[in-house]
């Protein structure tokens, strides 16, 4: 009724230009989503491999219908990501000649638990009976594409576990490498150096424009590669309540405390209605009333509205409090009667065995040697109950035991039944022994919080039907406005904020700040969208969002706007490095630092393993690679390096001794690489040419 009650009501003539508009977008979106005149049949292509837009429609319905609520463009990008992942495995695997046996085939299968523990496929003893499972494909035909995909599926996945083999066994170390990584940490260096340090020179002395950094990531092309993307900038007007809807709804809640007079048609005489404060049946004057509907549960203090809560926890039973803000909503509340420790707060140990329903236990025990334990450690605590906090760490099978056992305030019947039932039935510092399906727990009472029931009439703070209406008007007239007049100028005129400029890829769900807002992604990317067009779009339980699109980027890389972060400051230290550089003049460092205004500074048995040079600068490899490939005594030229720029005179290089050899090493760069294999999917995208007209097909 709420939302019936807020239907703008407009003119003949607005009501059809709305109907022509309509019309004109719903034709519109026919050509342009492929149902009438797409410019391609496939979502895309893989090194050439069409995927067929029926085909990928199919998996995405299905992708959509098993994910929980998963939005169709979510599911459009899951489905993509894995028939692009797809082609290009397969492909590699029939590059290989890759083959999978019947008996491979069948363990993954097996795998599967929708075949290898379906009682339909195992025998008397409970084990997969192959017999039964093709039997069971032979006498239910109407089954075959089932079993034609899992096997294809299965397929699949015993390629790829053949494949990730492969390369797994093709990745190793060398006892070369083993002997670079032992010298890396073990060889030490130690150097004199002049520091120039970029923090030295102000930012505001160095500019950094658009083109630099667009130049920058031209020459690093890999590393700012990106989508075709749109900048989209925005002024949101909210549609929220007005100060006068806030005052007629505190109005509202006000008049509902006393008693008022109705007149009764049916009766033709006036009825006297109970007010919140006399309400025979407060719970049905809740419901009648509220828009949030009556809660019978005890709330602790620390729950309620942090502003009104001394106030409202403190209530005598039938005492009324309010109105009051919480939220959204005006309030009034009346004290239904307050209830000793509904929260109580309790550390334990928890001490598990085998047959638990606890993972990860720290040590292999039976029930009965759990016990002794637990026992144990109960008379410690009740010896020292100070030690508490200790054993947990040490001893608890439990997560909290890195909280020394906390388990912080919990309500009643949150907790199993024995441990609630002993928690709740005895007083603040009891300590006590319970078993529950986890094992046996040491339970410490360390808190109990009582809590109040309220009675709480709430009604939502919302923009009354004039208030809408106006809004509406005036994101109108922006929209028209702005077309016309300019985007900036028009916000400005009318005082309305443009928000940051947001950036987005085709298929992109989220719209910065704003969230999920696919409706203005997909307008971004439109045929007929151009820079500078205007559109405002309605979205619900907001406002009014009126966007313009700043900037198209078909050029491959990230927007300048999203690189500046990270490119500015590499540009800005180029530039201080030169400024630097130019002061750095001298034979010597004692000159050199002159020149500078620093100081001749010693580093002492640094290694290539670990580049740190001490007094807060951090991590400097090619300070120290120059140091370690200098001779005795010698100066190197200036080096850009991660903070400054350095010059370095090489002291004494000290090798570390010859070992035989390096297996502890080679060791350590094998774990360091076994991660390697994840690499080659991203590899093979990179390198792919891969064509994607998911957007002409409205996704």
């Amino acid at each position: 009724m709420a939302v019936l009650s807020k239907i703008r009501q407009r003119s003949a003539l607005m009501i059809a230009v709305i109907a022509l508009a309509l019309f004109a977008f719903i034709i519109g979106d026919l050509f342009k989503s492929g149902s009438f005149n797409s410019t391609s049949k496939d979502v895309g292509s893989i090194n050439g491999k069409d995927i067929a837009f029926e085909d990928f429609r199919i998996k995405v319905s299905n992708v959509e219908k098993s994910g929980q609520g998963i939005t169709s463009t979510a599911a459009a990008n899951k489905v993509w990501d894995q028939e692009v992942s797809i082609a290009l495995l397969t492909s590699e695997f029939d590059k290989l000649g890759l083959r999978v046996g019947e008996k491979h085939l069948l363990e993954v299968l097996k795998a599967d638990q929708n075949i290898g523990n379906n009682p339909l496929f195992l025998n008397a003893a409970g084990m997969f009976d192959l017999g039964k499972f093709k039997e069971y494909f032979k006498t239910n035909p109407a089954q075959a594409q089932y079993l034609k995909d899992r096997e294809k599926d299965a397929e699949l996945n015993a390629k790829f576990q053949i494949y990730n083999t492969m390369i797994k066994a093709a990745i190793y170390t060398t006892e070369s490498e083993g002997k670079l990584s032992y010298e890396m940490s073990a060889n030490k260096v130690n150097f004199a150096y002049v520091a120039g340090l970029y923090s030295t020179i102000k930012d505001s002395d160095v500019k950094i424009t658009d083109a630099d950094i667009l130049e920058y990531m031209k020459k690093n092309q890999k590393k700012f590669k990106a989508d075709e993307s749109r900048e989209v900038e925005y002024v949101l007007i909210e549609d929220k309540a007005s100060k006068e809807d806030e005052a007629e709804v505190k109005s509202k809640i006000n008049a509902l405390l006393s008693g008022s007079v109705v007149y009764n048609q049916a009766t033709g005489k006036n009825d006297t209605l109970s007010g919140f404060r006399a309400a025979k049946n407060t719970a049905d004057f809740v419901n009648s009333n509220s828009d949030v509907p009556y809660d019978s549960t005890y709330i602790a203090k620390k729950d309620l509205p942090a502003i009104d809560a001394d106030k409202l926890f403190n209530l005598a039973p039938g005492e009324v409090y309010g109105p009051y803000v919480f939220g959204k909503y005006y309030c009034i509340s009346k004290s239904m009667g307050r209830k000793n420790g509904v929260n109580a707060k309790a550390s334990h140990i928890l001490i598990s065995y085998e047959g638990t329903q606890v993972p990860n236990q720290k040590e292999s025990r039976t029930k009965e040697e759990a016990k002794i334990k637990a026992e144990e450690i109960l008379a410690q605590v009740n010896a020292n109950p100070d030690s508490f906090m200790m054993l947990a760490f040490q001893s608890s099978d439990d997560s909290s035991a890195q909280q020394g056992g906390d388990l912080g305030y919990f309500g009643s019947n949150q907790m199993v039944k024995p441990f609630n039932d002993f928690v709740f039935n005895n007083g603040i510092g009891k300590v006590g022994l319970v078993e529950t399906p986890f094992g046996f727990h040491i339970i410490k009472i360390t808190d109990k919080q009582d809590g109040i029931r309220l009675a709480t009439v709430a009604q939502k703070i919302e923009a009354s039907a004039a208030t809408s209406d106006k809004v509406f008007t005036q994101a109108t007239k922006f929209e028209m406005d702005a077309t016309d007049k300019g985007f900036s100028k028009v916000a400005k005129d009318m005082a309305l904020t443009v928000a940051a400029p947001v950036t987005v890829s085709v298929m992109d769900e989220n719209f910065g700040p704003l969230g999920n807002q696919r409706s203005i992604v997909r307008w971004a990317f439109e045929d007929g969208t151009k820079i500078g067009t205007v559109k405002r779009f309605e979205v619900a339980n907001l406002g009014h969002v009126i966007a313009t699109v700043k900037g198209i980027d078909d050029s491959g890389l990230v927007s300048v706007t999203q690189a500046r972060s990270y490119v500015e400051s590499i540009l800005k230290n180029k530039k201080k490095a030169e400024l630097i550089k130019a002061k750095m003049t001298g034979t010597t460092l004692e000159a050199i630092a002159k020149a500078t205004g620093s100081t001749v500074q010693q580093a002492t048995d640094v290694t290539l393993q670990n580049p740190v040079l001490t007094g807060g600068v951090g991590q400097e490899p090619k300070v120290v690679g120059n140091a370690f490939a200098l001779a005795a005594n010698k100066l190197s030229a200036p080096i850009e390096g991660v903070t400054g720029v350095y010059v370095v005179k090489n002291i004494k290089t000290v090798k570390a001794p010859a070992l035989k050899e390096h297996a502890t090493y080679v060791s350590q760069l094998k774990a360091q690489t076994a991660g390697d294999v994840n690499r080659v999917l991203p590899a093979l995208k990179d390198n792919a040419d891969i064509k994607d007209n998911r957007k002409q097909f409205n996704y």
